[in-house]
């Protein structure tokens, strides 16, 4: 007895949940409660080709928001408030490491040369013609912005997710679309980022022609030097652990070492100013290719598990978020714009993407095309489609 009486002394915190935001716990309640409906939803769909967790998540996002508005009465819409550092620093990184370390090696490095085709050049094409059209499009409709800001609007639209392709192709049945549908997605979102970022850096109040020598400059920089710290974070945590063989004693230091220098190498990439996704992303690459080799049997299930399990929860996680807030009146309030001016602009945009797409996805094929001599190796028409 004097011993139960005794025991609340050592613990800081009491016993009961007091200290806890009670809005907060609610929140949380209802997220992993969306969470795990997606799941078993997206189980139920599996079959289904047309259907998957990301869909899933949207429409749960949707209906849910729809909810909060009215229990609320269109009085309090913003239900869980989303950071920037919720976003960049804790869901992105797990999925775009991943990516990098669940992706087909051979299939990726055979066709590398037109995954940056796409990925780099065809992102470029894309950026140019997408701040091109904003910028003729907003001062026709009495929107004058200055150029950095345009130029940020087309680095962020060229950005475009190819989860939805994927769900329609098979790996098995069309290994070399596949990749180049994955790898481009990859290489197209570090690109996009990797522009964000020049185009930040860069001062636009005297433009000459040396700025746009000055902005390939700063994205040759950031693209290389990103992609070596990723390259050499993943051979480092390879030489230790194949040097240090800490599955002699414990196979959890092993996968905490492998998780936590992925994490460190997207961390030092955000403190030197470069991409902190090209980084991780090239970091899961060598790990999978050098660490995982080195480290124990039950190491390598256990890490291939986590990952795509941290990456699968994140991804829904942030659909799911989208979907929720694309019904927060709030933020629509902020614009002063009529309905039908809001309607005519996002149609717009969504136009100037799919042209900036189809600028570079049909001659970069047709040149493919042209120069390769496989039959196998050419996209067809209905390929370049996707």
């Amino acid at each position: 007895m004097a011993l139960l009486e005794a025991t609340p002394a050592f613990f800081p915190l009491p016993l009961s949940t007091s200290y806890l935001n009670t809005s907060t716990v609610i929140a949380l309640c209802v997220f992993f409660a969306l969470l795990c409906a997606c799941i078993v939803i997206g189980h139920l769909l599996e079959e289904n080709r047309w259907a998957n967790e990301s869909i899933t998540a949207l429409l749960l996002g949707l209906c849910s928001g729809a909810v909060v508005l009215l229990v609320t009465k269109f009085s309090n819409t913003e239900f869980f408030k989303f950071s920037e550092d919720l976003f960049f620093l804790y869901l992105l990184p797990p999925i775009i490491f991943n990516a990098g370390f669940q992706v087909k090696k051979k299939q990726f490095f055979k066709n590398f040369s037109s995954i940056l085709l796409f990925g780099v050049i065809g992102t470029v094409i894309s950026f140019c013609f997408i701040s091109a059209g904003a910028f003729f499009l907003l001062r026709k409709i009495g929107l004058s912005l200055n150029i950095q800001d345009y130029l940020a609007i087309g680095a962020i639209f060229s950005a475009t997710d190819s989860v939805c392709t994927l769900q329609v192709l098979s790996q098995d049945e069309t290994p070399f679309l596949y990749s180049i549908v994955f790898g481009e997605g990859v290489v197209n979102d570090a690109t996009s980022i990797v522009l964000y970022n020049s185009v930040q850096s860069l001062d636009f109040s005297s433009i000459s022609a040396t700025t746009a020598l000055k902005l390939l400059g700063t994205f040759l920089y950031l693209f290389l030097t990103s992609t070596v710290l990723g390259i050499s974070v993943g051979l480092l945590s390879a030489f230790t652990i194949k040097t240090l063989y800490f599955g002699r004693h414990s196979t959890d230091r092993e996968v905490a070492l492998m998780m936590l220098m992925a994490y460190l190498s997207y961390m030092i990439a955000e403190l030197l100013s470069l991409s902190g996704i090209l980084t991780i992303f090239f970091c899961g690459i060598v790990m999978s290719h050098y660490t995982w080799h080195n480290v124990t049997e039950s190491s390598r299930i256990t890490t291939k598990h986590a990952f795509a399990t941290l990456s699968f929860i994140a991804e829904t996680f942030i659909f799911l978020y989208v979907g929720m807030d694309a019904l927060n009146l709030e933020k629509w309030k902020t614009s002063n714009a009529s309905l039908g001016t809001s309607i005519a602009v996002s149609s717009a945009f969504l136009a100037l993407v799919l042209i900036g797409r189809a600028a570079f996805v049909f001659p970069i094929s047709n040149i493919k095309n042209c120069i390769e001599r496989q039959e196998s190796s050419k996209i067809k028409f209905r390929s370049q489609a996707y």
